[in-house]
This record gives structure tokens, sequence and C-alpha cells, in this order.
């Protein structure tokens, strides 16, 4: 890789910039040389030729624009001179050959997981307490304030003041130097040895604003999630707080878990506080019952698990014009060992798919999951018109700001994510995994509601990359955080678990790193390292609506 710039794919007519280059910097390049029209900073584009008003802007071999002006060879790619464009589709022929990487290290690899009675394996144990409806949320929170510290979660501090000790020793008639003496500084670390339930990763509390009030499809949607978190493998059972009279009935939750596990035998709690005497039995009964399914969560422990069972989330935000150079292509590396070795991989934020669509319509291995995922990314182009907008309006003003200038150029990027292997299955939102490999689930381009759509599909692990930095995380599966510049690593080295700028300077490659990130995903999901969303407690859960208030 050059130090100074890179052309992607051999197609492209635009270079990358890998470092900030001063006007009249002279480019050498496969026998052009010429000098740069102006100041091009590290992550933005430059132009390889002159283009004419009209004309295609290639990267990542792909249409990502038009220029709206003439465009000098040697002169920045910008929002002034490129506007958004990207290639139609249609499906056709499916390729139906994939050449997988070299397995042969991790053939006997596993990891320790929590096995379930439907046969997936989680790498956490998780019990959930959920409202079904908003006007719930308060008594959710009563529960989080009841139960956290009592049983030793409350450890997204680095630290809690237990005074508590003092109380308790000074009714004992502790004197002046006593007290001073006694120590009642815990660390996370001492809290967590002293958890009641120690098999037990967490009680997670799933707040949101939906269940009633909107259009009944957006009820029915969030059942359905409801439904793919208690049935994660990552979760070992749930205490349901339902109000009574809400449009997401339980009705409705019990029939969409029994249609992703019909032998469903986790530890299910369901209240409803219509029936109850009064709000203090409802809360009584909701501590007591959530008490008795964590005895029974703790009796499961970890055990070896094949690879096979890993089911991978593939997610990006705040992305930068590295993202797609580094942190997204050695994901899809990861994603591609993953898939040899039996597992599957998720790759969703089909906004973030715009212009390479037909790529992967020759991906799919089947025809009908082609014409699936057609038919989902026009109904959702024009969903996303009708109301005022369009996929073009994607990126955000950070993506822009780093060299992410159109919507197909962010794209192109993001769905090296997803690696080169074969599309296997094509979901929709809250669908379930149920297909080994690479799987393309519906979700939004926003970030919190895409990992809320992979956790809810069955992911037991996620992977997300970033180039400006973000603090995303997720209840229930753990999220690890990548970088795709060494200057984002070392400024928030508190959120970020796993660097791959050092594909942008040259002491990696795409390939090295994408095993070192399997490597680092396996010590993740036998528990052996807690990625820095879980530590800070980063449980963002917001349900995708797709319908209207009403």
């Amino acid at each position: 890789m050059s130090k100074n710039f890179l052309q992607i794919h051999p197609n492209d007519n635009i270079l990358a910039a890998l470092q900030d280059m001063k006007k009249d910097y002279v480019v050498d390049f496969e026998g052009k040389s010429f000098p740069l029209k102006n100041n091009v900073t590290a992550k933005h584009k430059f132009a390889l030729q002159d283009f004419k008003v009209g004309d295609p802007i290639l990267m990542y071999g792909a249409l990502i624009g038009k220029a709206v002006k003439p465009i000098a060879q040697g002169e920045s790619i910008t929002i002034e001179n490129v506007v958004h464009a990207s290639s139609d589709y249609n499906v056709g022929e499916q390729q139906s050959h994939w050449v997988a990487p070299d397995i042969s290290k991790w053939k006997n690899s596993t990891f320790n997981g929590y096995h379930r009675a439907d046969g997936s394996v989680g790498t956490a144990n998780h019990w959930l307490v959920i409202p079904m409806v908003f006007c719930e949320n308060r008594n959710v929170n009563v529960l989080r304030t009841t139960l956290l510290n009592a049983l030793g979660y409350e450890t997204a501090q680095d630290y809690i003041i237990d005074t508590e000790v003092l109380v308790s020793i000074y009714k004992k008639g502790a004197s002046t130097d006593d007290l001073m003496a006694a120590p009642i500084i815990k660390t996370a670390e001492d809290i967590k040895q002293n958890r009641t339930f120690p098999n037990v990763d967490g009680i997670k509390f799933l707040t949101h604003d939906g269940g009633c009030g909107c259009d009944r499809g957006d009820s029915d949607t969030l059942c359905n999630l409801l439904a793919g978190y208690i049935t994660n493998p990552n979760v070992a059972g749930a205490t349901i707080l339902s109000l009574g009279c809400q449009n997401a009935e339980v009705k409705i939750l019990e029939a969409a878990i029994a249609k992703r596990d019909p032998n469903f035998s986790k530890p299910l709690h369901i209240l409803e506080q219509q029936k109850s005497k009064s709000e203090r039995h409802f809360i009584e009964e909701a501590v007591k019952k959530t008490f008795l399914g964590l005895i029974e969560a703790n009796k499961v422990k970890r055990q070896p698990a094949p690879l096979s069972k890993l089911v991978l989330g593939l997610e990006c935000g705040g992305s930068d014009g590295f993202s797609g150079i580094s942190a997204n292509p050695a994901l899809g590396y990861a994603s591609d060992l993953i898939v040899a070795l039996g597992g599957a991989t998720v790759l969703s934020e089909f906004p973030e798919l715009n212009g390479v669509e037909q790529e992967l319509i020759n991906r799919c291995e089947t025809p009908e999951n082609a014409e699936k995922f057609a038919n989902i990314m026009r109904a959702y182009s024009a969903k996303a018109v009708s109301i005022g907008s369009g996929f073009e309006n994607n990126p955000s003003p950070g993506n822009i700001k780093d060299g992410l200038i159109t919507d197909a150029m962010k794209s192109a990027g993001a769905a090296k994510k997803g690696g080169t292997s074969l599309v296997q299955d094509v979901l929709d939102y809250t669908e379930r995994v149920t297909k080994n490999g690479l799987n393309l689930l519906c979700t939004p381009g926003n970030d919190v509601e895409s990992t809320t759509g992979l956790a809810g599909s069955g992911c037991n692990v996620i992977a997300f990359t970033t180039g400006l930095g973000t603090p995303t995380g997720n209840p229930v599966a753990p999220v690890i955080k990548m970088s795709s510049n060494n200057a984002l690593s070392e400024r928030m080295k508190d959120i970020i678990d796993f660097n791959t700028g050092t594909i942008i300077t040259g002491e990696d490659t795409i390939q090295t790193k994408g095993e070192e990130l399997l490597d680092y995903i396996i010590e993740v999901a036998s528990g052996n390292i807690v990625p820095a969303a879980v530590r800070l407690e980063q449980n963002d859960f917001i349900p995708w609506k797709r319908g209207i208030s009403l």
C-alpha cells in the first residue's frame, strides 16, 4: 500500500489520500504524473483524470457519484463538484462458487458459551426485564433500582462507596477510629466477585416508547423484536411487565416466541398490572419472580462450543474515509472465516447498501433470496422518497467531513463488512437467523436501531466498525468496537477495543487483521475479554418504527 494514496479498485478513476497532501504534490501513479490542484486531507479523494459534467465517478469499482462541475486531474472530490449516483440493479444469474479462506488454524478451536435447549449457544447469560408498553417504563426503572445494587450488577462505574458498611458498624457501637478505618470502597471487580448469581452476566432493562398509540404493525413488530431478544441465545429468561390494555398484546408476544422456538422452555414471568391488587403488590411480585428466574439462570455454566455456533452481527457507525479501506474489509475477512467454519454472519443497514445491490444480488444463492433483497431495497427506497428524503441523504455531516461524500461511496465501503461469501438468506426486520453463512438483514442505517435489530434476529456477538468514534452498545450482545485509524484508537481508547489503523500505515494487511479479529471475537465470546461497551453498560435499545403514530 502506498504511504500517501491508494487506488482501491483497478477500475476506480479517483484516488484516496492516506495522509494529508499539499497542493502541487506530484502524484506518480501507473505512468501518470500530475500535481494536486489543492490541499487534500487524509481520507478524502482526488481525481485521477479530468471529468466533464455528468461523467461517472467510480470507487471500489462501483458508481458512487457524477460530476456536477468540471473536475481537473488532481482536484479534490467534494460535495460541491460531485453528487450521489448509483447503478440500477436486477435479478439475473446467481454466483455459485466461492473460494473460502484457509481455516486450518481454527480447525479444533472452540469458545466457552452457554448452551441452550434449542441448540444455540450464548456468549453471555442475561436476564431481561421488559415492558410491553411505555406505560410500564417507570415500573421497570423501579425494578432496576431495586435489583442492580442488591444483587451486584451496578458496575458501570470504576468503584462505588458502600455507606451501608458504616451504618452497620455504627449500629454495633463502632468508635470514631473504627469508622475511619473501615473499607467502604468497592471496585467493579469486587462487586462482580460478590454477586448473588455469579453465572448471570447481567440483568438488562429494555425500556422503550412503543407498544400503544402507534400503527398496529409497529406493535406487532415490537412484539416480534422482543420475542427475538427473549429467544436470543445470550438470554436465560425474562420478566415481562404488561399494563393490560395496550396494542402490543401478550398473546402476540407469546405467538412470536412460539414461532421462533416451538419448544421454548426458558423461564418467562409475565405480569399484568391491571390485574394486580396495587402497584406495590405488582412490583413485589415482579421482584420475587425475577429472583426465582435468576436462580434458574444461575444453573447454566459456560461450556466449550464449536465456532459454528457464532452468529456475528456486522455493523458500522461514525464511519470515515478509511472505514472502507481498513476496518470494514478486515471485518469482512473475519466474516468469511466464520462462514467457512460453519458459523453465521449478518450484514444489516440496507440504506448503506445502496449502489452495491447488484453485487449482493449476484451473490445470493437462490433467485428467491435475490428477489426478496431487491424488493425490500426498492420498497425501502420508495418509502424514503415518499416522505421527502432518499438514500442519498444517508451520509451524516461527520461522514462528509471525513471523506464519505455520497451514500453510494459510503455504501460501497460499508458492504465490505460482508466479505466475499455467498448470501445464504435475506431477512426482513425481526426475522430470525436460521441459516449458517452470510445473511442480509433489513435495518435502518441508524446505529442503535440497527444493532437493536441484529440482536433481535439472534446475533450473539456484534462487531462494530467506526472511524469517528461512538460508544454504541447493546443490552444482550457484546459489541466489539473497531477503529479504522490509529488516531481514533489512541484518542478514544476508553471505547475502542480493536484497531485496524495499522492497515492504513502498512504494518498489517486485511488478512492479518481479519485473522487477529477472529481470535479476539473468540475471546469475547468466551467471556475472557469484556468489550468497552459492555464494561461501560452501554445498553442501547431503540426499536425501529416503520409506521405512524395514531
